[in-house]
């Protein structure tokens, strides 16, 4: 029989020791939820210390990201290659004990948490790819994806709103295989919060369509493995258990405590926690027996050898699909995609059609999605104006008793943060590319799980349509004018605004072929004419010479390069002509990603944009953002729009070819 007391104060004394040596740091929610892990890691989760990527582990989630030391105290003890001196060294430059969980940095840890309820949403994401992959791959007698995804979350996670998004999804899509374990202690960084959070949080599990369980006490290591247990036993909703725990439980004066929440627990309290525990060792030294309890090495090891026998008979049974599983697993697209994206690339500038960028995504993705399975499409109730959905991707639906109808198109409904932290989930997951859209103005509400994405260098695609004061009658509140700008600004966001359909089918060829990092779509409700161009290939630069003054008939050297993006570029064009007939040439460069144009050399950027040449910007957005690049003038927009049809809102700000002209002759001074 396990020594659970033991195994938990192992938990305890590590958490209390490195937030003490850093001085900074929750110790509180590892010490209260020591027992909850012993029950879960101890007895429940599958898993392999010796190779944190196998493809049928559980997915463990810390949601409450900022009990961090309980992660890397469960890593270390368990056998991951976390060594304790990185524990040592929690909190400290080029650690791998960051202060929150960060993917990619500590080995185990599946999503960086800390913006509070982001975890639960993402676990939301990973059941619903565990769900959807064992629909496709899993055939009669070989249930090669069976995994479950396990969240730990507490009262800040409920509070923010994305845990109602996230949750009421987790419910609709009844995502049995997730079961989240509540650590109700009732404390926060601002004290009780029994004034604030006034929630009945099983109620509202409840009706969300969720397996509530408990309240239990969440010290008590059989009741919450006996929870777990019934917890997998459910077959059509998703699990919710209460575990009521005390804060900085084993500290003789801070246990629940705010103080036990965000500080560290001082020498005095680190030493009679020590006595009051029981626990004789000095700071960082785990007894043998210790290490001998929490050893998952062999345990995992064993577990994964008999997976691997078992889809060694599913490969000799089915090939093909074994094969397919592996590529999505391993984030590879299909060998003869290069020769699809060019051929979809080709296609669009052969046709030359004149539509919105919107209806161009589309276009493109009705190839992408019939040749990628893994494209897994949504949209924020918005389907019809994003024009997210193919004949490849019907709705995404679930009978019943929780099996799904192999749809790869998803109705987040009105839910624009929790569908972008979904979307994440199902990245980190493995096996599917998640893309969905919404306007771009309503990218605020999901900008810090694009900023999460961009964080973890995730291949998420966000389709943001309805681009700028082109959306019309619906007037300032939908439309965009600052978004363009701010989201190139987030690192390692790629962004595009195409301005036709050749350019939106790279922007969609370079989103999908990109594998660290996420990229928005930046889409036009308004039809934009297609603009000839001799080589598509270097659109891939992010920006390029589209026109010199030659395609107006001036057979000389431009005295000034516009620079348009999107929409703006066709008034460019247009511009381009109308000071062509007053002699003046004028060269059009079309920038559909400054963000990928700004990583090129410095000798291809100055052939785009020479030196002593007079250049101007032109896009329908603010203007801050393009004075980096040495212009002389923007024709932008420094404030909200109007409610008005797009055309007159367009002339009346000025977006004219007689307006870029104007101003390409003030800077000229002709």
């Amino acid at each position: 029989m396990a020594n659970t007391p033991l195994m938990a104060n192992a938990i305890r004394a590590l958490a209390m020791d490195a937030v003490q040596r850093a001085n900074s740091g929750h110790p509180g929610a590892p010490m209260g939820m020591a027992e909850i892990a012993v029950a879960l890691w101890g007895r429940h989760l599958k898993h392999n210390p010796r190779d944190p990527h196998w493809m049928d582990r559980d997915r463990f989630v810390l949601s409450n990201g900022h009990g961090s030391m309980l992660l890397y105290a469960l890593l270390h003890l368990s056998g991951y290659d976390l060594p304790l001196a990185e524990l040592e060294r929690f909190r400290q430059l080029g650690s791998q004990t960051p202060g929150h969980p960060e993917f990619g940095l500590t080995p185990g840890v599946e999503t960086t948490t800390g913006p509070l309820g982001q975890g639960l949403a993402n676990a939301v994401g990973m059941a619903l790819a565990e769900k959807l992959l064992a629909h496709e791959f899993n055939q009669g007698g070989h249930a090669v994806v069976d995994h479950r995804t396990y969240v730990f979350l507490g009262d800040g996670c409920l509070m923010e709103g994305i845990s109602h998004e996230a949750s009421a999804l987790a419910g609709a899509w009844k995502l049995n295989k997730l079961i989240a374990l509540y650590d109700d202690n009732g404390i926060s960084i601002d004290g009780e919060v029994a004034p604030w959070f006034v929630d009945d949080t099983a109620k509202r599990f409840a009706a969300y369509g969720w397996n509530v369980i408990g309240a239990i006490d969440g010290h008590d290591v059989d009741a919450v493995d006996a929870a777990i247990a019934k917890a997998k036993q459910s077959r059509d909703r998703p699990s919710f258990i209460v575990c009521r725990t005390t804060i900085g439980k084993g500290a003789p004066n801070r246990a629940g405590t705010a103080k036990a929440h965000g500080e560290a627990l001082g020498a005095d309290e680190v030493r009679a926690t020590r006595e009051a525990l029981g626990w004789a060792y000095e700071p960082f030294v785990i007894p043998p027996e210790a290490y001998a309890e929490w050893d998952a090495k062999r345990a995992g090891a064993r577990c994964q050898d008999e997976w691997q026998t078992r889809f060694e008979a599913y490969r000799a049974a089915h090939p093909a699909l074994a094969a397919e599983l592996e590529r999505r697993a391993r984030g590879e697209l299909p060998g003869n995609f290069a020769e699809i994206a060019a051929e979809l690339i080709a296609a669009a500038h052969a046709k030359a059609e004149a539509v919105a960028s919107r209806k161009a995504s589309q276009i493109a993705l009705e190839t992408l999605t019939a040749a990628l399975p893994e494209l897994l499409g949504g949209s924020a109730d918005l389907t019809g104006s994003n024009l997210t959905n193919t004949r490849s991707t019907p709705p995404l639906r679930f009978d019943a008793g929780g099996a799904p109808n192999g749809g790869r198109h998803i109705n987040y409904g009105v839910r624009e943060f929790g569908m972008a932290a979904v979307m994440n989930g199902i990245a980190l997951h493995g096996g599917y590319i998640p893309y969905g859209g919404t306007f771009l103005t309503f990218s605020d509400y999901s900008r810090n799980a694009v900023r999460m994405a961009a964080l973890m260098k995730l291949r998420v695609v966000h389709v943001f349509t309805h681009d700028s004061i082109g959306l019309g009658e619906d007037g300032p509140t939908h439309q965009p004018i600052e978004h363009a700008a701010s989201l190139r600004l987030v690192p390692n966001l790629e962004v595009w605004r195409p301005a036709d359909t050749a350019e939106t089918a790279v922007a969609w060829d370079a989103a999908l072929a990109r594998q660290n990092g996420p990229t928005a779509l930046l889409l036009s409700r308004q039809t934009l004419a297609y603009a000839p161009k001799s080589d598509t290939d270097v659109i891939r630069r992010g920006g390029y010479v589209l026109a010199e003054p030659g395609a107006a008939g001036l057979d000389r050297g431009a005295e000034a390069v516009l620079v348009a993006t999107g929409s703006e570029v066709q008034l460019a064009l247009a511009a381009q002509k109308l000071l062509a007939a007053e002699r003046i040439a004028v060269r059009v460069v079309s920038m559909p990603s400054t963000t990928v144009f700004d990583r090129q050399d410095a000798a291809y950027k100055s052939s785009v944009l020479p030196a002593g040449v007079p250049r101007i910007a032109v896009e329908a957005g603010v203007t801050d953002s393009w004075w980096k690049y040495g212009v002389a003038a923007v024709v932008g927009i420094d404030r909200f729009g109007e409610s008005a049809p797009a055309g007159a809102l367009f002339e009346h700000f000025g977006f004219t070819p007689e307006n870029v002209a104007d101003t390409v002759r003030k800077v000229l001074r002709r």
